[in-house]
């Protein structure tokens, strides 16, 4: 297939591109904001075209003769999102809505969206199912869950093939460090606090994002015109353990941990049902243990490309935001 992956320089959508490159003719459209960095497409056999998904004339150019669209192209910090909501309508919704009148008219076979588990909402107990009510709780879920309803309006209205595959909370190599996992990490390599919000007990169903990758390709191949498909990781675990986890894979000590002021509305439990997309042939290959001890190493191992974020802009929003700075390097 020739393939137009939008998104694909961040860090889902190159773990995607890896995945995908070998075999398909892959077009990355990518607006290479703080968060997509050409450095993740390094080695990869693909074109990148510098542009954003709510331009309809960088669209088109870039979806000329794609035979599938995969957008992963989002805005994907909650607190960013709680602080200005407008680059976050902007991409999640005024630019899903440009890739799909452009996919209907250059008359694109399938038109997969990535998507969360944050467009349910929080659930204390069982699991969401591809038909729980979307319930989302902040500008970031809110925005997605748009996009999402955009989708199902341009395959039932225009009968364009659209599907929608809504990931549990991905880790993993080159993910910013502004998320829980990556930020804790290179706090604990450096010797820096942890912060967690409030007590650090909410439920995160943790999936690694080659798994999640895998699981995109499958329902893009096979996955039905019209429907979601929820992609949950096999572990569920409680914030403050995940960073008691990372502390102990850097030798480090739990005196490190700071509890922060929560995030507001901060949801308190996510779990996805993954029956659907079993039913294709996906299992995660993962299990949460040894996808973070790869993490850690990963980021332990890969200095060169974290080093520049940690000294550069990153630095200042770290401040502004947790009211601390962090230490020299």
């Amino acid at each position: 297939m020739k393939l137009l992956v939008t998104g694909a320089a961040g860090f889902i959508g190159s773990t995607y591109a890896r995945l995908v490159a070998d075999e398909h003719d892959v077009t990355v459209l990518d607006k290479l904001t703080y968060a997509g960095r050409r450095e993740n497409l390094d080695g990869i056999a693909v074109e990148l075209v510098e542009g954003a998904i709510e331009d309809p004339a960088v669209v088109r150019e870039a979806m000329e003769g794609a035979d599938a669209v995969v957008n992963f192209a989002a805005e994907s910090h909650v607190d960013r999102s709680i602080a200005g909501q407008d680059p976050f309508t902007l991409t999640h919704v005024i630019g899903t809505g440009v890739l799909l009148e452009a996919a209907r008219e250059l008359g694109v076979s399938r038109y997969l969206q990535v998507s969360t588990d944050e467009v349910y909402g929080s659930i204390e107990s069982g699991s969401f199912t591809e038909e729980s009510p979307l319930d989302p709780s902040s500008p970031y879920s809110a925005t997605k869950a748009a996009g999402d309803l955009l989708c199902c309006a341009h395959h039932h209205t225009y009968g364009l093939e659209t599907v929608i595959c809504r990931g549990s909370n991905n880790y993993g190599p080159r993910q910013y460090p502004e998320k829980l996992i990556p930020l804790c990490v290179l706090n604990a390599l450096h010797g820096d606090r942890l912060p967690v919000y409030g007590d650090g007990r909410q439920v995160r169903n943790w999936l690694y994002v080659e798994d999640f990758a895998r699981a995109i390709h499958l329902v893009l191949e096979r996955g039905d015109p019209g429907r979601a498909y929820n992609v949950g990781g096999p572990d569920e675990c409680e914030n403050l353990d995940v960073v008691r986890r990372i502390l102990a894979l850097t030798d480090r000590d739990e005196s490190l941990i700071e509890h922060v002021t929560d995030r507001p509305g901060h949801d308190r439990r996510y779990s996805l049902s993954s029956d659907r997309v079993r039913e294709l042939g996906w299992e995660a290959a993962t299990h949460f243990a040894e996808g973070l001890e790869r993490t850690v190493d990963w980021y332990r191992d890969n200095e060169w490309w974290w080093e520049p974020i940690r000294s550069g802009e990153y630095r200042a929003y770290y401040e502004r935001h947790y009211g601390q700075a962090l230490g020299p390097g």
